[in-house]
């Protein structure tokens, strides 16, 4: 089935919640919307006698993303939504505006399937995975907490961009990329989420991105879909797409993935 949505909450919404934004897609007429997970930042603090024995899907008014706790002198950092909370855990929460913890994430997701509007979700949209600037353990760890946030939700996808090249050989990026976005893909199964990586071309010559390196990663990372967004593959073919049969060809390169 082919839907249409926005990303984000549409413009004509007068409330600005998720929950305002689901509402208004299904006054529309339409049937996804990509739900943005613009920021990151995260809330630490050490677990209370009320936390110990529960799950992060379990804890009100709380995103928890993460779990650390000390093993053999280190702390071993866990994302999970049915792990054990355990005495001395430190407990780090998500400060998004999305939704205040993962019931209402789950009443959201209800709410959008009751009104027939598929959810995705989209990860921040600055990413290292090539870790040319130092940043892809961040950017692994957004994605993962990405995935925590779709699987509560019932999003079927979570969409992200790459990164740029920077001073990277483009082949050695590519395999940085590779690695990390396995390392995702092994992460979502171990933490049981059912969502589904994708990866999103890029109109940037200086991201990483293009329709070849899409394909390139997703044979390298079995299990990790291409996303085509047509506006950059366009912008990125310098103008490819100029009659109606240049889209049945990039749509053929893709099926032979």
């Amino acid at each position: 089935m082919i839907r249409f949505g926005p990303s984000g909450i549409p413009l004509s919404c007068k409330g600005r919640t998720l929950r305002d934004g689901i509402e208004d897609i299904h006054n529309l007429g339409l049937t996804a919307m990509e739900v943005q997970l613009v920021r990151v930042n995260l809330n630490e603090r050490y677990a209370g006698e009320d936390d110990i024995g529960r799950t992060p899907r379990e804890i009100p008014a709380e995103l928890i993303v993460q779990i650390g706790r000390k093993e053999d002198r280190k702390e071993v950092m866990t994302s999970a939504l049915d792990e054990k909370i355990e005495k001395g855990d430190v407990l780090y929460s998500l400060a998004s505006g999305i939704a205040g913890d993962y019931h209402e994430l789950e009443d959201l997701g209800t709410l959008a399937r009751e009104l027939d509007i598929e959810l995705t979700l989209h990860t921040p949209y600055y990413m290292d995975l090539a870790d040319a600037d130092g940043l892809a353990q961040k950017s692994v760890a957004s994605v993962i907490w990405g995935g925590m946030l779709a699987e509560a939700m019932g999003a079927p996808m979570v969409i992200t961009h790459l990164g740029m090249f920077g001073e990277l050989d483009p082949k050695e990026a590519l395999n940085r990329i590779a690695k990390n976005l396995r390392t995702v893909r092994d992460a979502y199964k171990k933490a049981k989420i059912r969502s589904r990586l994708g990866i999103e071309a890029s109109g940037r010559t200086e991201v990483v991105g293009s329709l070849d390196e899409i394909l390139s990663l997703v044979k390298n990372a079995k299990g990790v879909l291409p996303v085509l967004n047509f506006a950059h593959v366009h912008a990125r073919g310098f103008g490819l797409f100029k009659r109606p049969e240049d889209f049945d060809d990039v749509l053929s390169k893709v099926e032979k993935v």
